[in-house]
């Protein structure tokens, strides 16, 4: 299989895949010197916007192909003028897969147990559930349907469920924020994840697009169709299943873990479970675990993390920034953006999980506190943009040697948002020029705040750390340097982003295994391995792995 790259084509041209396919067959047939019926098969294989020159936005493309034989395609490759040759290279078309079933012999006498069943969660039962390992999946929230409906419920009437909500339930976080898939990572597991998105339910273009997204309103039927998936295999997908105590040998390998039960209208019922292969991918916001962790002997440390707010703009005004005359082109749809910037005092602002036509979410887990993050369906077609604007919190910021200080730090500022949103859940809120000015807004301006609950209008100075205040006041200008009207005054911050990255890591060696603990395998975001859907995705699968492996070994 030969990849032909940078091929350029016009907006207009490349709106469709058969636009771009058609691209791609011209350029084939100009740089290989081939005819049409030379090529036996072609797939888009990335597509991206080229938006340096505002008068030339276009797009780019690389394209794979397949010629009548592999000496077709040696011979074609010789013959690559110079000038494109370093757009032409072979490539190895032997897709990666999940693993065959295990013989009956390698496979445990107790099914391994997954605990959580975000990305991370999701695509490590999957995999275990492929080898013929019939995993047992547990999550505490509820399944995607009857977590819509809890969102919902808390939206209207602003009681939150601690443990069905933004971050907890089938599909983690990632359900409701997006469901961006770009990383900055290589691994031969991405195609595969995409593809298996695809094939639940997930649009076709992420397996193209250089920054793709399934949306808020598709992940929730994705992810259902994943756990039918994993049933289907012969593994348990257990809904409302709280994980409260993990016993240990003396070895210190997990021998069972304690759940409670939560079933309709009625208390928790608890149920021992015994284990031999134990895998934690719980998320960062599962802050009980990581004390039950601690409490039990396992080694967890501190671990940078970010926190900071939410910036909503215009996304009219993002549009012309990024693509100038060409915005509104439907080509193009909303534009998104990534920005970075460095400080002479040494600190980092920085943007995550940018939501182009999207909204800013109640994202809270526990009561008292007010968290945000940023969500858009697939259409992004809401009036904002926002983004999470961050700054680092290193360990050494942290007080004490508690390894959970960057949680207490946490809970302190989503307490504290609460407060200065004047509780009920409003979330404090401030316009860029009054933050920057250190002067408390009074009333909004021309941007409308999306956050659900409503906002109040105050100073956020006290709702973080002063060197993240700090830090953003320094950074904002300078982002607003890189992309014009970044800075704009009436641009608005809403706190507290606080849910960005686990403050936390449990410690595991190369095999995935815990230390101290055989057996028992941190996995993903909340562990401190991954920092986003692609990445917890590709984890779940290296852990899932690393457990099937073990069996053999």
């Amino acid at each position: 299989m030969l990849e032909i790259s940078q091929i350029p084509v016009t907006l207009d041209n490349g709106a469709t895949e058969e636009g771009c396919l058609d691209a791609c067959r011209q350029a084939a047939r100009r740089v290989l010197g081939c005819k049409p019926s030379d090529i036996a098969h072609i797939e888009l294989h990335r597509k991206s916007v080229d938006a340096r020159k505002k008068r030339d936005v276009h797009f780019v493309l690389s394209a794979r192909l397949r010629l009548r034989s592999e000496q077709a395609e040696r011979t074609a490759l010789a013959r690559v003028p110079s000038r494109d040759a370093a757009h032409v290279r072979p490539v190895d078309d032997e897709p990666t897969s999940f693993p065959a079933p295990l013989h009956a012999s390698l496979r445990p006498a107790k099914r391994p147990v997954v605990v959580g069943a975000g990305c991370a969660g999701l695509f490590c039962a999957l995999t275990l559930a492929e080898a013929g390992l019939a995993p047992l999946l547990i999550e505490r929230g509820d399944d995607a349907a009857t977590r819509t409906e809890t969102i919902e419920r808390f939206c209207r009437t602003r009681i939150l469920d601690p443990e069905s909500n933004i971050q907890f339930g089938l599909g983690g976080a990632g359900t409701f924020s997006d469901g961006k898939l770009n990383t900055g990572t290589k691994n031969p597991a991405h195609r595969l994840i995409l593809k298996t998105m695809v094939d639940a339910g997930a649009p076709r273009d992420i397996l193209w697009d250089a920054k793709p997204h399934v949306g808020s309103d598709i992940l929730p039927t994705v992810v259902t169709h994943i756990v039918r998936r994993i049933e289907q295999l012969g593994g348990e997908v257990r809904f409302g299943c709280k994980l409260v105590d993990i016993e240990r040998s003396d070895q210190g390998s997990p021998v069972a873990i304690h759940v409670e039960r939560r079933s309709q209208g009625a208390h928790a019922s608890s149920e021992r479970i015994p284990v031999t292969h134990l895998v934690l991918a719980c998320g960062h916001s599962a802050r009980d675990v990581f004390r039950l962790l601690c409490d039990r002997g396992f080694s967890v440390e501190r671990k940078t993390f970010a926190m900071g707010v939410r910036i909503e703009h215009l996304q009219a005004d993002i549009d012309r920034a990024q693509y100038g005359s060409a915005a509104g082109h439907p080509a193009l749809g909303a534009a998104p953006y990534k920005l970075v910037t460095h400080l002479p005092n040494g600190r980092n602002v920085f943007t995550f999980c940018m939501c182009p036509g999207g909204e800013v979410v109640a994202a809270a887990s526990e009561e008292g506190g007010v968290v945000v993050n940023g969500a858009s369906l697939y259409a992004r077609a809401g009036r904002n943009a926002n983004a999470a604007l961050l700054v680092n919190v290193n360990p050494d910021d942290l007080l004490g040697a508690d390894p959970l200080a960057g949680i207490d730090l946490q809970r302190r500022c989503e307490q504290r948002a609460f407060e200065l949103g004047g509780g009920n859940y409003r979330a404090p809120a401030q316009l860029v020029g009054d933050f920057l000015s250190g002067r408390p807004s009074t009333a909004g301006g021309r941007i409308e705040p999306t956050y659900p609950l409503g906002v109040t209008w105050t100073a956020l100075d006290q709702a973080l750390p002063s060197h993240i205040i700090e830090t953003l006041r320094a950074g904002i200008p300078a982002l607003g340097r890189k992309l014009r009207g970044y800075d704009d005054p009436e641009a608005v911050l809403t706190g507290v982003e606080s849910r960005s990255s686990s403050p936390v890591t449990v410690v595991r060696d190369r095999s995935c295994t815990a230390l101290g603990a055989p057996g028992l395998f941190p996995c993903g975001e909340g562990a401190g391995y991954a920092g986003g859907i692609m990445s917890a995705a590709t984890d779940g699968i290296r852990c899932a792995q690393a457990l099937i492996d073990s069996l053999s070994s």
